[in-house]
């Protein structure tokens, strides 16, 4: 005990700054460690898709028939066989706002048990 009894305001507030610097720096540099490794991991991918990519961009050219050709004609399939279920039928909307009186079933107070009369 007597080994601490010396020790002053100075010293304390030294080694709480030099305690609060160390952490906040090792927090900065794992900050820029996991910033490196997302950068070489995405990277890495955008490499393999670009070689991916190009693979299929020279095989796209020998097609004649496109995705968007492919996704009209199923659109179009659909729209026929949605428009053959059922009979002709105007697609208007209507919403009727329908004004409800007061109705005690849906009430909480009903709902809560009467205390005794207490003597």
């Amino acid at each position: 005990m007597d080994k601490f009894a010396n020790v002053g305001w100075p010293e304390m507030l030294l080694m709480a700054a030099l305690g609060f610097s160390v952490v906040f720096a090792v927090l900065v540099l794992l900050i820029f460690v996991m910033k490196a490794m997302g950068w070489v991991f995405t990277h890495q991918k955008k490499a393999a898709k670009a070689a991916v990519a190009g693979a299929a961009a020279a095989e796209e050219e020998h097609d004649a028939i496109t995705d968007q050709e492919i996704a009209a004609a199923i659109i179009t399939a659909l729209k026929l066989y949605k428009s053959n279920l059922h009979d002709q039928e105007s697609e208007m909307l209507t919403i009727n706002r329908i004004t409800r009186a007061y109705s005690p079933w849906s009430s909480k107070i009903h709902g809560l048990t009467q205390l005794p009369e207490r003597k």
